[in-house]
């Protein structure tokens, strides 16, 4: 049994760790979905909305009335005061006490209702900067799997471009050991199969780094691999002004919403804060009971006749006075019976009216002005931010897409040149100099080319996500 339940135990391990690796190549879809789930910080913003969220039902639940309950039990040893009698007593005592206090605010200058419309505001807030943190996680990762994908290409090229030229290298290398060509061009081909293999390293170091800052996106060590991405073999110019995403931006997105709900808060905070210039009303109730040990009645149970020391004489003869006394016997009284006779209420209204709190209630409307003027400010140097980011966003976009279409004729230009020189090269006809040059031209134009089209695609999918759409 016991080998049973350890092996059970080691396959759900193998298969709870699983579902934390990624599959093997993960398309974009997957990585949003990963890391919404398992990105720490949108997990933190979305802790703050659930405190937010608490704080406002604990300020909304203070309109309830607040209702406490009393019980103690004591023995007391020594001189005190019987509860019962108030006589001071030398004697162990037992003691009990019990009581029920009802205590409900009726005015506090709209204080309360007040500071439910902030904290309100503040949770709406909150909610609002969570998703604020999603919308921006989805674009951190979009941008990192188009850098994933950019980085991919560009190792793609510097291999093919270490290929071409060690086909070469062994070509010359042939020619050189048969005593044919210049041996010159044999080391100078060397030399340049040593620069792009110099290339490709680069390019799988970028492609490591940008695979790790991708899998800190997504909150996951195993390694990443990613689905190839099909762009659109035309380019489409964007439609949009910076101007117009602009204002989509300020109706779509979550980071302006909660910035102007912290500005309402803001506001309704400076109306809490002039509460304290208005008086608190309150009503209160109280039930109370107590319990003595000592507490004790006496019940008469009859008369005897005794004699009171005192005599008279009658006839010189001395006669005893004596009296008819009541005779009483001590009971306990019980305890439910002293909870009972022992009730009393107490009910009232309390009035508190504020005269000088040393300016304590003036320098706090005063600073909650000045919050609520950050909080303006605040919102200001956002859309100021934006704008910026999306004029220098849909100009390197507009760049890249000119520059795509140039670097186009360029690739097809140097192709061109490339397969003259490679022909003649290979014929004899000309050196290695401008074998080496034509070669450098077309894989910088096709890195070149690369680039511009990820840099378009990048710049498209932050315009997308300033306008509030999906990506």
């Amino acid at each position: 049994m016991r080998t049973f339940i350890i092996i059970t135990s080691f396959l759900l391990s193998i298969q709870l760790y699983s579902q934390d690796i990624p599959s093997e190549k993960l398309s974009l879809k997957e990585s949003i979905e990963i890391a919404l789930k398992n990105n720490i910080n949108l997990k933190r913003s979305h802790l703050q909305a659930e405190t937010a969220e608490l704080n406002f039902r604990g300020t909304r639940s203070e309109v309830l009335p607040n209702l406490n309950g009393r019980y103690n039990y004591g023995v007391n040893n020594g001189r005190s005061i019987d509860p019962f009698t108030n006589d001071f007593i030398d004697q162990k005592l037992n003691f009990s006490n019990a009581s029920l206090s009802l205590n409900t605010q009726i005015f506090n200058g709209f204080e309360l209702r007040n500071s439910i419309q902030r904290d309100r505001f503040s949770m709406k807030a909150s909610e609002a900067e969570a998703e604020a943190e999603r919308q921006q996680l989805i674009l951190e990762v979009t941008l990192a799997y188009f850098q994933v994908l950019n980085n991919q290409d560009l190792l793609e090229l510097a291999r093919l471009r270490l290929e071409s030229t060690k086909q070469q290298t062994d070509r010359l290398k042939i020619l050189n050991e048969q005593g044919q060509g210049n041996p010159a061009d044999y080391t100078d081909i060397k030399g340049q199969v040593n620069n792009d293999q110099s290339i490709a390293v680069d390019a799988k170091n970028n492609l490591y780094q940008s695979k790790l800052v991708l899998a800190q996106l997504l909150n996951v060590d195993s390694e990443i691999d990613i689905e190839d991405f099909q762009a659109s073999s035309e380019m489409e110019k964007y439609r949009l002004t910076p101007e117009e995403t602009y204002e989509a931006s300020l109706e779509n997105l979550a980071t302006f919403e909660g910035k102007r709900l912290r500005i309402q808060a803001a506001e309704e905070d400076i109306a809490v804060s002039r509460s304290l210039f208005a008086p608190d009303i309150s009503f209160f109730a109280q039930l109370n009971t107590n319990y003595s040990s000592v507490a004790s009645l006496f019940n008469e149970t009859g008369t005897q006749i005794v004699e009171t020391g005192q005599f008279i004489t009658v006839d010189d003869v001395t006669y005893p006075v004596i009296t008819n006394q009541s005779q009483f016997a001590e009971e306990k009284i019980s305890y439910s019976d002293q909870f009972e006779n022992n009730l009393n209420s107490v009910v009232g209204v309390a009035v508190d009216i504020p005269i000088f709190n040393g300016f304590r209630a003036k320098r706090n409307v005063q600073l909650k002005k000045i919050q609520l003027e950050d909080a303006e400010l605040e919102l200001e140097n956002t859309k100021n931010q934006f704008l910026q980011a999306i004029k220098s966003a849909h100009n390197d976009m507009e760049a890249a897409y000119e520059n795509y279409f140039i670097l186009q004729d360029q690739v097809d230009a140097y192709e061109e040149s490339y397969e003259v020189n490679e022909i003649r090269f290979t014929n004899g006809v000309s050196n290695i100099v401008e074998f080496i040059i034509s070669k450098n031209n077309l894989d910088r134009a096709r890195i070149n080319l690369a680039n511009a089209k990820y840099e378009y695609l990048i710049r498209v999918k932050v315009l997308d996500y300033y306008k509030g759409e999906p990506i």
